[in-house]
């Protein structure tokens, strides 16, 4: 009876040997696919992030034609303010025109045309003197009817 009673343990203890092998097989071929679908998870992951970034680019600008761009805003800018600045010298020009006349060439001229030129600017220079002196006074007379009032 003792001999069937150790054979019996020793299958209990079989049964529970292979039973724990087999327990350890199973964890292990567990982490092995938990482990299989993590590099799978990232794998997939890291195409999406790619195809998401491939698929953004696609709508933005890229480097190089913002380069391209800014040379051409800065292009453009240039020509503008290049445009305006003739703009005002040919509006001063015109105003100085204007306000002046026009100048008169007097190096092929006789003595007489001459004296007649300046006599015209004299005039002219006087006129606006007379002009000028009219304006001040009525600035200062604005000035002290302001200052009386305060």
């Amino acid at each position: 009876m003792a001999s069937k009673h150790s054979a019996v343990f020793k299958a209990l203890e079989l049964v529970e040997y292979l039973k724990n092998v087999f327990t350890r097989l199973m964890q292990e071929k567990k982490r092995k696919q938990a482990e299989t679908d993590r590099k799978r998870a990232e794998v997939r992951a890291r195409l999406e992030e790619a195809s998401k970034a491939k698929k953004a680019k696609k709508g933005f600008m890229t480097p190089d034609r913002k380069k391209k761009l800014r040379l051409l805003l800065r292009k453009k800018a240039a020509e503008e303010l290049k445009k305006e600045q003739e703009r005002k010298a040919a509006e001063r020009r015109r105003i100085i025109e204007e306000r002046c006349g026009k100048p008169r060439n007097v190096d092929d001229a006789n003595e007489e045309t001459v004296k007649r030129v300046l006599r015209e600017y004299h005039n002219r220079i006087t006129s606006l003197e007379d002009q000028k002196f009219d304006l001040e006074y009525v600035v200062k007379k604005k000035d002290y009817e302001v200052l009386q009032r305060e």
